[in-house]
This record gives C-alpha cells, structure tokens and sequence, in this order.
C-alpha cells in the first residue's frame, strides 16, 4: 500500500496519471469514479468526492427499482460522499498508471451509511473489539475461465463457451499451466497490489481455477477479495478471455468462496484454542454453535443471488446440511488447524458473495454465540448430506422468507438494514419470476 505522500510524489513525477475511488455495492461490486491524478491531488484529497444514493439501490442490470428508503425520486435521489480510506492506496499494476483507494459511504451528517456493506462489517468488527477480539480470516474464491472475450460470450447469449480447460484439472499441473498466462498475470498483479499470494491450483469444472491469498485482519481481506474479483476480470479481458463468479454457471460443479475465519485477542493472543489442554476452546465452541444458529436466517447474505442456491446439491461438495464437522466436507462448516492454525471453514458462500456482507454475517452471529453462551451441538461424522441434519435453504424466496422472519437479524443489524436487504431480495426474485428462460423455451416451444 502506498502512503499519501508516497501518492503525491507519483502524481508530480507522472509515474501515477490516474485514481480511482472506489466503494462496494450490495452486489459485492466496485463502483465509483477515476479521476485525473493531478486534479485529485489539488482539490479531491481534501474535499472529496460524491455519487448518488441510487447505487445502493439498484439492481443486477443497474435499474432503480422504487420501494428502498435510502433513495428514491421522492427523496430527489441525491448524493452520498465517498469517504476514502486513506490506508487503502493500491497500485493496479495491471492498468498502468493507475492507483485505487476503497471508500465507505456517509450521508450529509457524516455518519457511515448503515446499509453499505463496507460499514455493516466496520460495525461488526467495532463489535468485537469491543469484546476484546480481532477478526482474522481468508477467503478462497473459484472461477471459470474461458477463451472466450466478454463481447463474444454476450453476442453468443452465454451459450457454447469455450472453457480454458477440455476436462477436469483439479490439483492438475499440466491442466493449470494451460491457463498460467493468464493466472500468472492475475497471482503476480496482485502481489503488487498488496496481496500475499500463495498458490493457484485447478479445480473440477471445465475451465474452473483458484488463487489462494494469505489471510488478514477482516476489513483488509474484503477489500482485497473485490479488488482481486475486479482485476481479474480486467485481465482476463485484456487476454481476450473472460472469466466468471457465478456460483452455478452450468450443470457441472459450481464455484465456491469458503472462508477461514479466527478470532484472537487485541494483542494477538489465542481464542479459539486452549494451548494448556491442548484442543479448542469455550470460546470456539460458542463461535461455532452461533454461526449455525444464524446460517440459515442469515443465508442472504452467505448466497445473495438466485443462482446461489443452485449450488446446494448433495454430493456436490457444496453443503446442504447445517452441520459442524472436522475435516468434514460435507458440512457448512468443517473445523481444520490446532493452536495458531484452529479456523473454522465456513463452506456456504460461493463465488458470486458479497465478502463483506457474508464476513459480516458470520461475525456477528458468531459473537451472537459466546455472548449468550451457545452450547454446540455433538460434532457430524460421516456423511452429514444423508444424516436428516437441518438443510440450508433450496431457493432465495425461503432464504428471504427466513430473513423477513428473524429476530436475529434485526438483533445483530438493525431493522433498517434488514428491510433494505430483504427489498434487494424482492427485486431479485420478481425480475426472475418474470423472465422466460431457454430452459422454458427449450421444453415448451414445440412439444408443448
């Protein structure tokens, strides 16, 4: 990351022409504006910058559908600033020239709006300050690449892509080196825009990969998770290729974003493992019993799109059952680590989630459970897809009906931001609701 200083002398010596601000919208995307590095040094950095409330109220495709208290034409639809976080200045070595600070959103009073997910997580993890505990977590994000350019696959309506790999290259050497032009370009960009990258590695799709990076304090693991899905969207185009998020992009595997999270204390010192007993501790126990006891109420904001829940299919190695196993891939959560390494995986999220509505989700109901002393439930062993356990919800209209029903939910975030969240449901699912699809077409057209 650069310094302030660092940025100035950049811009004066022509090395950086461009930056760009940048915030997340509900849909985990990176919104905002670029702008001329010379005119941000003598009037941006101190007076800042806005852009209209609409963007936290807008659909998939960008419409403004009516119905959300934060922005609407009766409200005149006016503006929200982007107040920059001045330790978030990146290099985006991939767009020469150009640097990124990631921004939270304030209305005219200068209060964070509560709805952004940049500020639900701040909330969150003041929370757990608060409580005497950091949050330490990762996230493992999937995709599917194709020879195929973004242009190419819309003119074709997203049918008959090329994937980047004829077969299954899970763990794959010669598989994941047919793609490493383009998977080095991403793994090595982000390393120079402030990441710890560790590895790639084929996955089971046609086409499908991952890059692990190391992980870090909360805030600074969502940031980097959108600046990283961004870029390599930026890259793939720039290769001619395209790549994509989507949790079901076709009948085969879907991609997933498991997370690892910890908690330790201010000072670093261990939570989630009792070193004199050597096994985990309360405190972990409670953590996990209150990530369960949420998942499903929460699950919104775990699987956000209509798409998400097409993941959730036995056998497939993303979970259905409301379940807490170690080294258990059939479960929601699978325990992994001893000592410094104890972690719970949350395995629910897949590639299209919000990281940080999802991080926020899990924190917050996390520290739900060792505030009230959760008991957790005996561990899964064995096949928890055939143990008759609880299930995640099937389709979003039970995970919106969960959301609009839970108490917990307006515990932990607040009533506005529940009703917020369960409107970008509503508009989801009736603009789905209403579409004809090809598999409509492709059943119907002649044989019906």
């Amino acid at each position: 990351m650069l310094t302030v200083e660092q940025l100035r002398k950049k811009i004066t010596a022509d090395e950086i022409d461009t930056v760009v601000l940048a915030f997340t919208d509900m849909q985990g995307r990176l919104q905002g504006k670029l702008c001329h590095g010379q005119f941000f040094l003598d009037s941006m950095l101190d007076e800042g910058a806005e852009g209209c409330n609409y963007l936290l109220a807008v659909d998939t495709e960008m419409n403004t559908p009516g119905g959300y208290a934060i922005s609407s034409w009766d409200s005149g639809y006016g503006d929200m600033s982007f107040a920059m976080d001045l330790n978030t200045i990146r290099l985006m070595p991939h767009n020469p020239g150009q640097v990124m600070i990631q921004c939270d959103l304030t209305g005219h009073d200068g209060e964070l709006i509560p709805m952004s997910p940049r500020a639900m997580l701040r909330r969150q993890l003041d929370h757990a300050r608060e409580m005497g505990y950091q949050m330490l977590t990762g996230t493992e994000l999937e995709f599917c690449v194709y020879n195929t350019s973004y242009e190419s696959a819309w003119d074709a309506n997203y049918q008959n892509l090329e994937p980047a790999n004829k077969y299954n290259v899970d763990y794959n050497i010669l598989g994941s080196q047919r793609v490493e032009p383009l998977i080095r370009e991403i793994r090595n960009s982000m390393y120079d825009a402030g990441m710890t990258v560790e590895s790639a590695k084929g996955e089971c799709n046609l086409g499908q990969h991952e890059i692990a990076f190391r992980f870090d304090e909360g805030l600074v693991t969502a940031d980097n998770h959108v600046v990283y899905k961004l870029a390599s969207k930026q890259i793939a185009h720039q290769q001619g290729k395209s790549i994509t998020f989507m949790a079901k992009p076709n009948q085969r595997e879907g991609s997933s974003c498991h997370i690892h999270m910890s908690l330790r204390g201010l000072n670093g010192e261990l939570s989630f493992w009792d070193q004199e007993r050597g096994k985990r501790s309360v405190t972990y126990d409670r953590f996990i019993a209150g990530v369960l006891n949420g998942m499903r109420e929460l699950s919104i904001f775990y699987a956000p799109t209509i798409n998400s829940y097409k993941r959730f299919t036995k056998g497939s190695f993303a979970p259905t059952a409301v379940a807490w196993g170690i080294d258990n891939r059939s479960c929601a959560v699978r325990l992994v680590g001893t000592g410094h390494s104890a972690r719970m995986e949350n395995r629910l999220p897949g590639g299209d989630v919000n990281p940080y509505l999802a991080l926020s989700a899990m924190l917050a109901s996390g520290l739900y459970g060792i505030e009230h002393e959760l008991e957790l439930e005996p561990m899964m062993e064995g096949n928890a897809y055939e143990s008759g356990a609880q299930i995640v919800p099937a389709t979003m209209r039970e995970a919106r009906d969960l959301l609009a029903s839970s108490q917990l939910a307006r515990e932990l975030f607040g009533s506005d931001v529940v009703e917020h969240y369960l409107h970008y449901a509503d508009v989801e699912l009736e603009a789905f609701e209403a579409a004809v699809t090809d598999w409509e077409l492709r059943r119907g057209f002649e044989r019906l």
